[in-house]
Parts: structure tokens; sequence; C-alpha cells
């Protein structure tokens, strides 16, 4: 393996860690260097049973620096426990003095070596650390995968209730129907409450997208007939929603499609909605005392599911984290965590049965770690991140008025994803340059269901296609011009179908409903449809410049066929908008082969790295166990952004990059260096990346980032040695 440092711990008596052989640390340390369980990275290790595989031990918040061993000289660690019987005996270490991840097999290598070495350091005195002390007052460590970025120390509250029925059986199912009937509007009631409260504080569009799904999902009474159904057989209102979804739990557990487990857990969300209602608990299952539910402001929430009203209800009572036991990074969990800028961690299995209420934990989405139990030096640590994170995030407040400039010059343009109206305000509080991405979808899922319209008529002729919808398009859309007061707004046209549903709309099944009918697709079917967004559009901007992007755009005679439609409706016109321009997503990879025929016909392109990123690698971003596995910075991706950006200089195609990426400090800069001058992203992104941007060497990097491309042609990521670069360079990535 070629490492510099190999260094072996045993347990002793009194649960500390005595360093009794080393090859590479000084030798005078053997047998005088000793750490408390939980104490530095190798005390946390022997603490959690968990391996830790660190690039640069020296930045990690455990680090516990031991100056007679001369370990400050060694950046990577990996720290694997030796278990005997399942008991932690001690730990075995390897170092390195250049930052970097050790592979799995290298970590295979050394596991291998500590089960040989398990039975040997128990002939020699090893303490065993036993499972019942360690279970219950131990620190455990948790690795998941992160949902939304942040950094929270606070005790631990957990969701799980078990409610406890009044009667299984009920004498008068009569009755029983007009409690369930009363419990049920009363609960759309609250949802409605709820989701006015909130709205204010979610700063992702894709949030709207979200509770405009589960309106719908609410409205819907077919799950409630399996419930009535139950109680005219005999069971009281409780126990036949807990039936329902314990059956709906069953059909989770053989569904692999992400986008069907989704809704289930959506309905599941509102079946135990339902039962708290009626069990006249708070929407957290919160006993109420006095009008009240228990304080949780500042904790740490725990959860098996977690589904969006809930999460929005724990919001409400002030949790400051979540962590959950399943979901996915495009879940409606997830979405909703990134609006709200609430810190989340998924697949953190275990969690829920190894916690108590009142326990302390650390969330550390950054790392994708949740910490049980912490020791005094980890909780210091960490406190004093927390206090720098916070201090940076004041910082990054005070550059809304500065321009987003590169410490070398170059002038980026930072722009904002925003999807209803409501949205607005933050153009001012983030003090972005536009609107990247309008949704035009968000608000039009926002509203319930059209009571006119069949399913078979909503898409051909009916809700989507009305005037009464043209009207409320053209209002909106000047609204947003209006805010925006001549900052520039790229409206999409609608991107319904896949996961976004259609208001009264029967979509044609489809295994994969990402790659399905939807999008441009359903406006060119149906056009409509699209005609009447096309000709609100226009209408809104009223001599005003006006930016239309079509989205899900797969082949170049797609292109003109919709461009046909705007061109066809502009003609109509008197007087057209001041300015027209008409771009498409680039998110179908089949583009990439047109490029130079494209850019010859659109005024602008906007990379949407979501989709795009999920279709090169047939990797669907909704599946837990593909999350990390592909990499944007990777050679192939940094290749293909190349030859994106070259195309659009030669024709001076205007260029922009859209996704959760571009939110992405150290994806940004990357993307600035390689040609990308415009960035759409979140509002809550926005001021991290001008804050690094602002401090980087634009020039500088871009020689750095061409070395390590040159010297890393087959790398399955480059993050690692770029991200060491970007911090030893003092670049907050």
């Amino acid at each position: 393996m070629a490492t510099e440092v190999c260094s072996l711990y045993v347990m002793r008596t009194g649960e500390v860690l005595e360093l009794i052989a080393t090859c590479g640390l000084e030798l005078e340390a053997v047998g005088r260097t000793r750490l408390r369980l939980g104490e530095g990275i190798v005390g946390l290790v022997a603490a959690m049973g968990s391996a830790l595989n660190l690039a640069d031990a020296r930045a990690h918040p455990a680090f516990a620096q031991r100056p007679e061993t001369g370990e400050a000289a060694f950046a990577s660690l990996l720290a694997i426990p030796v278990r005997r019987s399942g008991h932690i005996i001690g730990v075995l270490t390897v170092q390195n003095r250049e930052p970097r991840r050790f592979t799995e097999l290298e970590q295979e290598a050394v596991e291998t070596v500590a089960m040989l070495l398990a039975e040997m350091l128990t002939a020699a005195g090893a303490v065993e650390v036993r499972d019942e002390g360690f279970g219950a007052t131990l620190p455990r460590r948790f690795d998941g995968l992160a949902l939304a970025s942040g950094i929270v120390m606070g005790p631990i509250v957990r969701a799980e209730q078990h409610f406890a029925h009044r009667q299984v059986l009920a004498a008068d199912p009569v009755a029983e129907q007009q409690r369930l009937l009363t419990a049920s509007e009363q609960m759309r009631h609250g949802l409605e409450e709820l989701i006015r409260g909130t709205s204010a504080a979610m700063t992702d569009d894709a949030s709207g997208d979200v509770m405009a799904a589960y309106r719908m999902i609410a409205a819907d009474a077919g799950w409630l007939k399996r419930v009535s159904a139950m109680i005219e057989g005999g069971f009281s209102a409780e126990a036949a929603v807990t039936r329902v979804l314990g059956e709906l739990r069953e059909k989770m557990r053989r569904i692999a499609d992400p986008y069907l487990r989704e809704r289930l857990v959506d309905i599941e969300d509102l079946g135990n909605r339902l039962v708290k209602q009626l069990n006249r608990l708070d929407p957290c299952g919160l006993p109420r005392v006095g009008g009240d539910a228990q304080d949780v402001v500042g904790a740490i929430l725990v959860a098996r599911r977690l589904g969006p009203a809930e999460l929005l209800d724990w919001h409400a009572r002030g949790v400051a984290g979540i962590v959950i036991e399943e979901g996915s990074a495009a879940g409606h969990a997830a979405i909703l965590a990134r609006s709200l800028g609430l810190p989340a961690l998924s697949d953190a299995r275990g969690a829920v049965d190894a916690c108590q209420d009142g326990d302390e934990g650390i969330l550390d989405t950054e790392d994708g770690i949740f910490i049980l139990r912490p020791g005094d030096e980890v909780r210091h640590a960490y406190a004093n991140a927390i206090t720098l994170e916070r201090a940076q995030a004041a910082q990054s407040a005070s550059l809304r008025d500065l321009p987003a400039v590169t410490a070398d010059g170059v002038s980026v343009s930072l722009m904002i994803n925003l999807g209803l109206p409501l949205e607005l305000p933050q153009l001012e509080a983030t003090g972005a340059a536009g609107i990247g991405l309008y949704r035009t979808e968000i608000s039009l899922l926002a509203q319930h269901r059209p009571s006119t319209a069949t399913a078979d008529q909503a898409v051909e002729d009916g809700f989507l296609a009305s005037d009464k919808l043209m009207g409320r398009q053209t209002a909106e859309y000047a609204r947003v011009l209006d805010r925006a007061a001549g900052r520039p707004v790229l409206f999409r046209t609608l991107d319904l179908g896949g996961d976004k549903l259609l208001p009264n709309a029967s979509l044609p099944e489809s295994e994969n409903p990402a790659m399905g009918w939807r999008s441009l697709r359903i406006g060119l079917d149906r056009p409509m449809i699209l005609r009447r967004q096309l000709r609100a559009m226009l209408a809104a901007a009223q001599g005003r410049p006006l930016s239309i992007m079509f989205p899900m755009v797969a082949t170049i005679a797609e292109f003109r066929a919709a461009r046909g439609l705007l061109e066809a409706e502009v003609a109509r016109l008197e007087h057209g908008p001041e300015q027209l321009q008409v771009g498409t997503m680039l998110e179908v990879p089949a583009l990439l082969w047109q490029l130079p025929q494209l850019m010859k016909e659109v005024d602008f392109v906007s990379v949407g790295s979501n989709d795009l990123m999920q279709f090169l690698f047939a990797a669907d971003r909704g599946t837990p166990n593909l999350a990390g596995r592909y990499d944007l910075i990777s050679p192939p991706v940094l290749d293909l952004f190349d030859s994106v950006v070259r195309h659009a200089e030669a024709e001076g195609v205007w260029l922009s990059f859209c996704g959760e990426a571009a939110g992405r400090p150290l994806e940004a800069l990357i993307l600035v260096a390689l040609g990308f001058h415009s960035l759409s992203m979140s509002p809550a992104a926005l001021p991290r990346v001008k804050t690094l941007l602002r401090k980087a060497d634009l020039a500088g990097f871009r020689k750095v980032l061409s070395a390590i491309r040159s010297h890393n042609p087959l790398a399955a990521s480059l993050r690692d040695p770029l991200s060491s670069w970007a911090r030893e360079h003092g670049l907050p990535v």
C-alpha cells in the first residue's frame, strides 16, 4: 500500500486506548500515548465501531493532536476497529503525508490484518468494549446520504410514535364513519393552513411542486374508500386507517421504482396524520398539554421515514436538523428540507433504535455523518465549527450588494431558480442578477384540481388549454417581469408529466416516468396547451424583453417545431416583445451530437445538470444505492462541458448552467473555470457561491484544473484533489 505510517492501539482497563506499536510515528510515544474512548479520531472509531477513511484527518473535528507522536506531518488516515467476537478491542491505523482517500481494496486489506491481530491482542491483555454499555452511553456514528447541507448539534427527538387504539372493533359503523369524515376534513383544513404558513420560508421552487402533488393525493378519496370499507366490516376508524397503512408498507417493500415509492410515502404520511387527528394528538404525534405540544426547538429529529406534511409540522415546531433511515435525494422530504434550509441525512440505518429522546447528537451533512452521544472533545470541535459557519453565513449576507467578480476580475452572472410569485422577494434578498429558470408549471400544480374537465379532456381541451388558465398565466408572468425590473428572466415552458402530476389527467403508464411522455413532448403532441402558454408569455411582456426556454428537447426537429408554434403566436401580434430570445434546456444527451447545428438556431442554452447527469450515466437520481457513484467532477463530464462551451462560443450563444450542482461552491468554481459565466441555483445557495468566487484567482485555478485533469484522465472523480487544493488556498468549498 506504500503507506508511511502503521500504528496499533489497544483497549486497556478504564476505557483507555494505548499506542502499543508503530512504524512511522515516534517510537518514544509507544506506551505513553493514550486516548480515552471517544477522544480523538482513534477513540471515536473505537466508540462507534466503524471505520474512518479521511483524506485529511487534521481537518476533522475529532482530531486530537498528540505532539509526542509526530503525526502532525501526516494528512490521510484510515482507522479500522479491531474486533473479537463482535467486541472492540483496539484500532489499527495507516497514514500518509499526502491528502488522499484510501481505496476500497486498501480498506479491505487493513480490515483483514485487523482480523488476524484480534486473537493476538486478546492474549496480550486487550480489554473488550462490551455492547451493553456501548449501546446506551457511548458514542455511535452513522454514515448516510446528505440530503440538505449544514451542521447541527442538539438534543434528539424521535418521530417514532406508536398509537394505542381506543378500540380495534366498533359496534356503530355509522358513528365511526362520521368520526373518519370529521377527522379527514380537519386534517385537510390543517394541511392547508400548514402549507400557507410555511410557504414564505421555502426558498426552492421545487417545494411548490411537492406540496401541489401532496394536495392532489390528499384530495383523492381513493385510499379513504378502502378505510371506509374496513369500517363497514366492523373496525374502528383508527384501526381501519392503521390496517390500510400496513398494507401500504408491504407494497412499499416490493416496489423498486422511487417515483411510485414516493407516492406511497405521501399516502402513509397522510394516513399517519389522520390517525393523529383521530387520537387527538398534535400533527407531530406529541400529546397536547394545555393546548401546546412539548418544545423541540433546536432538536435533531430522527425518523424511519418522513412525509412532506410531517416534515413541515416538525419544522414548525423548531427542529434544526433531520436524520431519516429511509429516503432519497430526489424524495419529497429531501426537496422540502433543501428548500427550508434544514440540514438532513438519509440512509442512517439503525439510528431510531439506537437513540433515546434527549440524547445529544451532532448532524454533519458535509461529511455525511450523524454522531450520537459525542464525547467532550468532539462536541467542542463541532461547536467551534458551527460558530465559524454562522460567521461565514453573516459574511455572505453582507456580500448581497457586491458584484459577483473573481479575485482576478472575471464577472459571473449568479441567478436564481424560482417557481412561484411568492418567491420573488428572493431577488432582492440575494442580490441575484436575474431568474435563470422560472418553472412555469409550479403555480399550475399548486392550484386545486379543476372540477369541470374530465380526466380524458384535461390534457386535450380541458383545463390546461382553457382561456381561464391563460388569463391567470398572463397575470403571473407579468408580475414576475414587473418584480424583475429589467433583470433577465428565463421562462421555461410547462414541464409536466414524469414526477409532476397533471390535474385531472390520465397519463399513459410508464416504467420510467422521467423518460416518458412529459414536458415538451406533451406540448408538441397537444399544441393548443403550448400555444396558449406562449400567448400568455407574449401578452405579459408588454413591449419588454422576453426569454423563452423549451425543456426536454431531444432533437433539432423538436426545437424547430416548438419555435414554429412560438413564431405563429408572434405573427398574431401587432406589437411583440421589445426583444425575443428563444433557447433550450440541454438535458437530453442526444443533443450533444447536434451541438453545431443547435447553436446556429438558438439564442441561448441552459445546461440542466440534474436530468443530464441521470440520463448520461443511466443512473436514476432517486435511487439511494447510486447516490455518489457518478460524479459531475469527473473527466468525461468535464470533457462534455468543454465541448458545450466551445460550440457556444463559436456561435456567440449565451450559455448558462442550471441545476443543483451550480449551487455547490466547488462545482460552481469549476464551471466558471470551464467557461460558464452564468449560473442559476436555489436562492439559499447563492451567498456561498458568491463568497467563494470573490476569493478565487480564476486564472490560477484554471492551471491547477488543467493539470489535475491531464494527470487523472481515467479517474472516476477529481473531487478529492480539487477540494484539497481549494482548502489549502483558503477557498470555502
